[in-house]
This record gives C-alpha cells, sequence and structure tokens, in this order.
C-alpha cells in the first residue's frame, strides 16, 4: 500500500502518482497541507510547468 511511504514525503520531492486520476504522472510536490477531514493533499508541479492537486495516499516518493 502507498500509504506507508507518505509520511517521508517533503515539500521538494520528486513523487510518483500510483493511484486516483492522475496515475503515471511525476513531479515535484508542493503545497503539502492536511485537510479538515484529516486527508494529505499535495500539489503536484510536474516538468512542463502543469500542476494539479492529488491525495497523499495517492503518492510514493520516487528516488
Amino acid at each position: 500500500m502507498p500509504t506507508a511511504m507518505t509520511p517521508q514525503l517533503k515539500d521538494g520531492d520528486h513523487c510518483m502518482v500510483v493511484a486516483g486520476t492522475h496515475k503515471g504522472k511525476s513531479g515535484i510536490a508542493r503545497d503539502l497541507n492536511v485537510s479538515k477531514t484529516g486527508h494529505l493533499t499535495i500539489t503536484v508541479v510536474q516538468a512542463n510547468g502543469e500542476r494539479f492537486k492529488t491525495l497523499g495516499r495517492n503518492v510514493v516518493v520516487a528516488k
């Protein structure tokens, strides 16, 4: 399960989306936020400058 790796995620880390709408995309993690319901949300900035938001449970840190 990818959620085991999510606590290691920090602002500026390269990450890959492994589930959800943006599955297969990767980029730099920015703007990490914990919502009122307790879910981690992340803005991912791709190499081409495109940004999208996803949940932390859908992301793993890429090495």
